[in-house]
């Protein structure tokens, strides 16, 4: 049974393990929303998983600590449990993904731990991880369906309120569901008018139709960029927490992920991944009722593949109206890519990109078609280029 006293017990645990990782006033960050960021992204291991996996295996027998220990997961609850088990000289075996970014495959090998790749989601690991416990003896650290690994995530909750004690809101993300629920059993448990909101994917939104449905629901499929979030059925004990001390869940888009993760990064100089910008895509795009009330984004990791970065970042101009791609319809004749450029110019357009198509063949023989990447400013900034262009006698064609 998960106490307050063990999540206190916890805190004592991880003083000089776990940072107490800042929270930062972000003015402005989304509209008139008074946001604050909890930067987990800026933990030992780039995540809040260190907290958990550490006190877990901290309260193991000594009996099981020489078996060794097997874990899952998607790259976070690995570097977690990873650094945890070399620091206290245990042996660790840990199944992820063979999809899991390369980064956090390498970085939980670099902390100690031999790692063992599945074919297919987290959901195909844990089956793995299971069947290698039976045959090893070892102790199975679960990342998120177990009492100690959510008095470690409750951690996070007692700092909130130590940090902002008139907190109104806090967002957090949710995968299986262990951080929410030890935040919102550590918060609820001392300040009851505290609202708690989860937040997923939309591809991955197995805890927000677990609540729904007020049962457990696997998912056929999850398909996520959020991968520390792609899980396919919430745990038995998070579900119980969740239906019991959160006051609602949401989910939000993979676009509105990538603004969330370009938001971080051109406003506060914080690098998210999918998972932990998940929260702040609540915060800039639902219709929670935030208005007037100090809120917490529990930004939960940082740990993104570079591989992918730029193609987030690409995504997130474009969901901004920062980046854009026009195709218009043209006669086939000298000076019109000029009158094109200087409509774009004119109006405050960066031309980044063009391509000239003459073999279109639902176009007359005269005609082409150009393509023009812009950067913009806004949305507002390219209707302005579309109206212009429109109002000058060139059609811009819409797909």
């Amino acid at each position: 049974m998960l106490t307050l006293d063990q999540i206190y017990q916890a805190a004592y645990v991880l003083k000089d393990v776990a940072r107490k990782t800042d929270m930062i006033y972000a003015p402005e960050f989304a509209g008139n929303r008074e946001i604050y960021l909890k930067t987990e992204n800026l933990q030992l291991t780039g995540s809040f998983k260190l907290r958990g996996a550490y006190y877990k295996i901290s309260q193991l027998s000594e009996e099981q600590k020489k078996a060794g220990i097997i874990a899952c997961s998607a790259g976070n609850h690995a570097q977690g449990v990873a650094l945890a088990a070399t620091r206290m000289g245990i042996k660790s075996t840990i199944c992820m993904p063979d999809g899991a970014p390369i980064s956090k495959i390498e970085a939980t090998k670099h902390l100690g731990a031999e790692v063992c790749l599945v074919k297919g989601t987290y959901d195909d690991a844990h089956d793995k991880a299971v069947e290698l416990q039976k045959e090893s003896g070892a102790t199975f650290i679960h990342p998120f369906d177990d009492d100690h690994v959510i008095a470690g995530q409750g951690t996070i909750g007692l700092e909130i309120l130590d940090q902002l004690k008139d907190v109104d809101v806090i967002l957090c993300p949710v995968g299986g569901g262990g951080l929410i629920s030890g935040v919102a059993y550590a918060v609820k448990s001392l300040n009851p008018d505290v609202k708690i909101y989860g937040v997923q994917a939309a591809n991955a939104p197995s805890m927000f139709e677990s609540v729904k449905k007020g049962e457990a629901v696997t998912l056929k499929t999850v398909a996520t960029f959020a991968d520390g979030i792609a899980v396919k059925t919430p745990g038995d004990t998070t579900l119980e927490i969740v239906r019991k001390y959160v006051d609602g869940m949401v989910t939000v888009t993979e676009d509105q992920i990538a603004a969330a993760i370009l938001r971080l990064i051109e406003r506060q100089k914080l690098v998210a991944e999918g998972a932990g910008a998940v929260s702040v895509a609540a915060a800039m795009f639902s219709d929670l009722p935030l208005e007037g009330k100090k809120t917490v984004c529990l930004v939960s990791g940082g740990n993104i593949d570079v591989n992918i970065l730029s193609r987030v970042i690409t995504r997130g101009l474009i969901t901004s109206g920062r980046e854009t791609t026009l195709q218009i319809a043209l006669e086939d004749k000298p000076g019109q890519l000029e009158g094109v450029s200087l409509i774009i110019s004119r109006c405050g357009g960066n031309v980044i990109a063009v391509h000239h198509e003459r073999s279109d063949a639902n176009m007359p023989i005269s005609s082409c078609v150009l393509r023009v990447g812009m950067e913009t400013r806004s949305f507002e900034q390219i209707e302005q280029i579309r109206e212009e262009l429109t109002k000058a006698g060139f059609r811009i064609i819409t797909d």
